[in-house]
């Protein structure tokens, strides 16, 4: 099993939780608002005539936990909806599980998920 991070601007999420439900078949995700600061290094933006840099800009972090198969296949959407080529598309990050459990059957491992 995998845990995959896609931290991604907040106008691109109801395209790709849209996407993942038609074309993934996925039991589940997470989604967090966010805040942080990569390359793009924040906004210049003048508020009431004063300059006002802003560090930490809001984004979205969506998980998935899904076994090892799908991984490329949920990369490949996220890609596929969130890349616009431009500074502060965002990233994705893929860790490894090792053991899931669902508190209401008590089922383990992929069954879990």
């Amino acid at each position: 099993m995998k845990k995959i991070e896609a931290i991604i601007q907040q106008d691109m999420l109801e395209e790709l939780k849209d996407a993942i439900d038609r074309e993934v078949e996925i039991s589940g995700m997470t989604v967090m608002q966010v805040l942080g600061c990569g390359k793009q290094k924040g906004l210049k933006e003048y508020v009431r005539g004063q300059e006002v840099i802003t560090t930490l800009l809001p984004k979205v972090m969506v998980s998935f936990i899904v076994k090892d198969e799908q991984v490329e296949d949920i990369i490949a959407r996220i890609l596929d909806i969130c890349q616009t080529e431009e500074v502060g598309d965002g990233k994705i990050f893929v860790y490894p599980i090792e053991e899931a459990v669902r508190i209401r059957t008590r089922e383990r491992g992929t069954q879990a998920i």
